[in-house]
């Protein structure tokens, strides 16, 4: 591996995906590794207004369509803006959502086409694609009760709100993907005590970080 390691956590709501890119981002950094934690929609100016629009259930309701090229749009900058010059600059980045996440919400759960979904990833992120994926998996009742307790049902977004057959196959097209990618995309169960989780991506992620630390220190 030339450059840094790109690590991005996936998964429904209410999994835990930002707690253990935050926690496994201050792994790294323990490590002596410099890491930088981002995340999608909203890492930029423009995104964080492309989130407000995204997100707010009171708002405008975009089609799928349009929802799908806001989505693009908050890539298309934050690609720009931060990851390449992260990864350039020899950081790993950990990224909280990535382009499995418009290929499974998008292409799979609201029925764009994931074929379509992925072909327009590709196009916009070139060669700047995750190594490893991690894909918190967890019954999506059990995670929208998180979220809601978290959050309060007036705290929930469009998304989180989007209804129980939705968020089923938003589970199934995460395990569809693991199953097509088994060497990139890789299944975390995601229950069990944040000391559990934690240790189950740990595991997962060592032997990346550690092939990149022998390249960068030969």
């Amino acid at each position: 591996m030339t450059r840094a390691p790109f690590i991005t956590l996936e998964g429904g709501e209410g999994c835990g995906k930002s707690t253990h890119a935050d926690l496994l981002a201050r792994r790294l950094r323990e490590q002596g590794l410099p890491a930088l934690l981002t995340h999608e929609p909203g890492a930029t100016e423009l995104g964080r207004a492309l989130r407000r629009l995204l997100a707010d259930p009171q708002g405008p309701d975009p089609c799928p369509q349009a929802e799908l090229l806001l989505y693009l749009a908050d890539r298309a900058q934050h690609l720009e803006q931060v990851i390449r010059p992260a990864l350039a600059a020899g950081q790993v980045v950990v990224c909280d959502r990535f382009a499995d996440s418009t290929q499974v919400y998008q292409g799979m759960a609201r029925g764009l086409g994931a074929g379509r979904v992925r072909e327009l990833n590709r196009w916009l992120c070139g060669d700047t694609w995750p190594d490893l994926t991690l894909v918190l998996d967890l019954d999506p009742a059990l995670g929208l009760a998180r979220a809601r307790q978290r959050q309060g049902e007036a705290g929930l977004d469009r998304l989180e709100l989007a209804g129980g057959e939705f968020h089923r196959r938003v589970r199934e097209g995460f395990l569809e993907l693991a199953r097509r990618e088994p060497d990139r995309v890789r299944l975390v169960d995601a229950a069990g005590s944040r000391q559990e989780v934690a240790r189950r991506i740990w595991e997962l992620v060592q032997p990346l970080v550690e092939s990149w630390r022998r390249h960068r220190e030969a």
